[in-house]
């Protein structure tokens, strides 16, 4: 099985909407960020809970080293620099937008963009 990292700036959107896609999926998945926020975005957790996904115990949490040698495979949301790169790791790099500050109908549609993208992922 493989075991997927998902990393964006706060860990309050698009990782989390990741990690949650994957794991509805059967996957392992984590999720971090380079400077994560307190909370998950408000509206993030509202189209979760959509489909399902309780985010009651889901929490922003710091990328760490140990997360990124855990993982087969990390996906990067717009952290830049910030993820360390290890030898022997596959990378990705998704160009998705920031869902901090946009409404429910626009979440829907980046969860929807996301869904597609995991959806391709090996498990």
């Amino acid at each position: 099985m493989t075991r997927v990292l998902f990393v964006c700036v706060q860990n309050a959107g698009r990782s989390q909407i990741a990690q949650a896609l994957y794991e509805q999926r059967g996957g392992e998945a984590r999720s971090a960020g380079s400077k994560p926020a307190e909370e998950i975005h408000p509206v993030v957790a509202d189209a979760l809970e959509e489909i399902g996904v309780n985010t009651s115990g889901r929490l922003p949490k710091a990328l760490s080293r140990d997360d990124v040698e855990w993982a087969d495979l990390v996906v990067t949301m717009g952290c830049g620099d910030a993820c360390p790169v290890i030898p022997g790791k596959q990378y990705v790099d998704w160009q998705l937008a920031d869902p901090a500050g946009l409404c429910l109908e626009e979440v829907r549609e980046l969860r929807a963009t996301i869904a597609k993208r995991v959806a391709a992922l090996p498990l």
